[in-house]
């Protein structure tokens, strides 16, 4: 089984609905806050089942659902698919977009599942994809000093503000035992210093890279938000003579 496999099929990494509907809420509030303009043209990359993908609609001219397992895909699609300025579309999707036209992508919780080299190659598609001065969002970043211990306890933290605590306990020896764990001792989860990723993110091509609150409950993993350079003046002048 891959993590794509996981994500695909049924799972209990969400210990209730409750639970679930409280945290795409959150995400959806974290990522609004980034929303500069309401013409913004966004793109959620690794989005999940984005429950509150509606809300985010709301505040932009046009929303990117992306995911790579198709069970999702289908539960976005049924859910959102009425929306107007909502796709929900898969990573080879993304690939085929225009080049230059987002101003906002967004990877929250997605890139620990992922090798160096898939990052790196994702990096520089959304570098392409963002128009000059259009900003990237790497949310969730996994430290390498977090433990899932630290993970736990934030989780139950946040059961306990969000009223579904037994769910929370009860979900977590769930946990123990269930594919997620097996997955991540068979594979692991990328982790990144602040340092490496943000040197990443700078080879990528992107400039202005610093540390935002994190999207979600737990404040002991990390974002990053870059900003995809405008032309220079001297490149802007030879583009023009060219014309």
């Amino acid at each position: 089984m891959s993590w794509r496999d996981f994500w695909n099929g049924e799972h209990a990494i969400y210990v209730s609905p409750r639970h679930k509907a409280l945290h795409y809420r959150q995400i959806a509030r974290d990522l609004i806050g980034h929303i500069r303009s309401p013409e913004a043209v966004v793109l959620d990359h690794g989005c999940g089942e984005a429950l509150s993908a509606d809300r985010v609609a709301e505040r932009c001219a046009r929303l990117y659902l992306c995911e790579a397992a198709p069970s999702v895909r289908e539960r976005l699609q049924a859910g959102f698919g009425h929306l107007g300025n909502v796709s929900v579309v898969s990573p080879e999707e993304v690939e085929a977009l225009p080049d230059d036209g987002l101003d906002l992508v967004v990877a929250n919780s997605l890139i620990q599942y992922l090798g160096r080299e898939e990052l790196v190659g994702l990096l520089a598609l959304w570098r392409r994809k963002l128009r000059p001065g259009g900003e990237l969002l790497l949310a969730d970043v996994i430290p390498p000093d977090v433990s899932p211990l630290t993970d736990a306890s934030q989780l139950l933290g946040f059961a306990w503000r969000g009223g579904f605590l037994r769910a929370a306990l009860a979900g977590l020896v769930r946990t123990a035992f269930s594919d997620y764990r097996k997955l991540r001792a068979q594979y692991g989860l990328s982790t990144y210093a602040p340092g490496d990723i943000t040197a990443l993110i700078a080879a990528a091509g992107f400039e202005d890279i610093a540390p935002q609150a994190n999207f979600g409950h737990n404040p002991h993993r990390m974002t990053f938000k870059a900003r995809k350079p405008q032309p220079s003046n001297d490149a802007s002048a030879a583009i023009g003579e060219a014309e």
